[in-house]
């Protein structure tokens, strides 16, 4: 596998693995075959106890390898793995994710094209059932829930490229030029979201701040799904299942505009907010016990919003009007 840098963009594709043996052989494997010439991999391993770091070493020996001593989650593990490099563009993707060849081609040429789009994805579908789509992209909900946009639907239902909100963190590419302007204190995903919905916090941001982004459905890669249903749902650890409810009020606090609009909607929100405590109240109690130390991280989630609106008030190159959510 030659990736050296030349005369193409150069993209850096970045992996964070915990107990990933099952399915990293495969994603690099994907990888190696990509079309664009210019690609290195980054791979930060957070202290895998499976054969996840022995595969890397004997198979992949092309790959810069990071290891951590401890689980310092998605998030804090994709920071370092972007810090590690300077490439034109960033593939920030999960060791259960396979491209296909052109995934990387079809996604950098949109981006080259249009300097306003500051991140991209492909259509990705379901590995076991490769007629369904997993995601196209990010879609926040007026209730501020981000689902997937396109889940569960026909993947010929999505063959038309288009602007969407945001981008799922399963096989993101990132400018380089947006992951500098939008960072805040040297980190681009939030490091105390550790693992679910960064990638909705950074699509919110980057939208506040100006950026496109992309939905390209020439670029076409398989993921595998954890917890699709309810019932599997239930064996996600309480730790992830804590993150993930109190990700959604982080992100609120961080990037809501609180507008006129937002106003007019508060009856609807309180009552959805309602209904939905009521329901972890009754089914999932032991994830409210997060709120104790929630107080204390939306304080600073308030600090990162300050920061947010010094810089949408800062002149940048690339500056634009905020797009419309979608």
């Amino acid at each position: 596998m030659s990736r050296v840098r030349g005369a193409e963009p150069s993209v850096s594709v970045c992996i964070v693995t915990f107990n990933s043996a099952e399915h990293i052989g495969e994603c690099l494997e994907a990888i190696e075959r990509q079309t664009w010439p210019n690609v290195t991999v980054v791979v930060v391993d957070n202290d895998s106890r499976d054969s996840t770091v022995r595969i890397l070493m004997e198979k992949a020996p092309y790959v810069k390898l990071i290891r951590n001593a401890d689980n310092r989650g998605f998030a804090a593990g994709q920071n370092q793995a972007i810090a590690s490099t300077d490439s034109d563009y960033v593939l920030v993707l999960n060791a259960d994710v396979i491209l296909e060849r052109d995934y990387i081609e079809n996604i950098v040429r949109v981006m080259e094209a249009n300097s306003e789009i500051g991140s991209a994805c492909g259509c990705l579908a379901l590995k076991d059932d490769p007629a369904t789509v997993d995601s196209t992209g990010l879609k926040m909900t007026w209730a501020r829930k981000a689902v997937e946009r396109g889940g569960g639907r026909p993947v010929a239902d999505f063959a038309q490229s288009c602007e969407v909100f945001g981008v799922s963190g399963a096989a993101a590419v990132y400018a380089r030029r947006m992951i500098d302007h939008i960072s805040i204190n040297g980190e681009f995903f939030d490091e105390t979201f550790f693992a679910y919905k960064e990638d909705v916090d950074v699509a919110w941001r980057a939208q506040r701040l100006g950026w496109k982004a992309w939905y390209e459905a020439s670029a076409k890669a398989l993921h595998v799904r954890h917890w699709r249903s309810r019932k599997e749902r239930k064996r996600i650890p309480l730790k992830v299942r804590k993150h993930s409810y109190q990700n959604r009020y982080l992100m609120i606090a961080k990037n809501e505009t609180f507008d006129l609009k937002w106003w007019v909607s508060l009856p609807a929100l309180l009552v959805y907010e309602a209904a939905l405590n009521g329901y972890m109240l009754l089914r999932d109690p032991k994830v409210l016990t997060c709120w104790g130390n929630l107080w204390h991280l939306l304080k600073d989630a308030w600090r990162k919003r300050k920061s947010i609106q010094i810089l949408s008030k800062s002149p940048n190159g690339n500056m634009h009007s905020p797009s419309s959510q979608m």
